[in-house]
Order: C-alpha cells, then sequence, then structure tokens
C-alpha cells in the first residue's frame, strides 16, 4: 500500500458512517479530510483549498445535494476535481455534469475503493502536471 500523504482529499457525506468507512480506507494513503455537510465542507475549502487536490461528495443531503454543492464549490476553487458517491445511481443530473466536466466521476455505493484510489492518483498527476 503506497503512502501519498501529500495528497489531500476531503470527503463529503451526512452520514457519520460513511465518513467512518471513507476515512478507514483511504486515511493511510491519503491526508483525508470529511465533513458532515456542504456548508462545513465550504468552510474546510475555505482553509485549505491549496491543499486539496479532490472532492469527493455524496449526491443527496439534506438543504443541498452533491452537484449543488458542487457547484458552489467549483466556482471557487475550480483547480480542485470533484466527484460524487451516491447509492443512487447515475441519473440525469449527474450524467449531464459528467458531460459539462463539472465531475471528474461519479463512483457508486458500495464503493471500489481501488477505483476510488486510481481516480485520486490520475487527478494527482493531473495537477502536478498542470
Amino acid at each position: 500500500m503506497a503512502d501519498h500523504k501529500n495528497i489531500t482529499v476531503l470527503y463529503v457525506d451526512d452520514e457519520k458512517d460513511n465518513l467512518f468507512v471513507f476515512k478507514a480506507n483511504f486515511n493511510r494513503k491519503f491526508e483525508v479530510i470529511t465533513s458532515i455537510s456542504p456548508m462545513e465542507a465550504l468552510d474546510e475549502l475555505k482553509v485549505h483549498h491549496n491543499q486539496i487536490i479532490v472532492v469527493i461528495s455524496d449526491m443527496r443531503m439534506p438543504v443541498m445535494n452533491g452537484l449543488e454543492f458542487i457547484k458552489i464549490a467549483k466556482a471557487r476553487y475550480s483547480k480542485i476535481f470533484y466527484c460524487i458517491l451516491t447509492g443512487y445511481g447515475h441519473d440525469d443530473d449527474i450524467e449531464q455534469a459528467l458531460e459539462e466536466n463539472l465531475i471528474l466521476k461519479c463512483f457508486t455505493k458500495p464503493f471500489d475503493a481501488r477505483e476510488i484510489e486510481d481516480t485520486i492518483l490520475l487527478a494527482a498527476a493531473s495537477r502536478l502536471q498542470g
């Protein structure tokens, strides 16, 4: 297991268990910041946007969904790569977000840790080149 602690990932989900599972899967490989709400995530981005390479957001959350959050975040921090993690599959909004390059990727729950890790590493390599 390679250690990429120079890569910071922000994961947003309104369920504490999901935050715990994500952190348990990736904390040894990456620097992981978790947020329980989109508003808290925007606060984390304000502080850590220079370090964060990838933001992964749950899709269905109270107050605002993942795509609404990402639209706000990407308008402020456009150099960060954004992804959705959903338990409900790809809907038309997610497909449109992929086509418009609002999001890099959509993952489904339960997630494939290797797929997420590969996407994070690809985004980090792209950020270093760009």
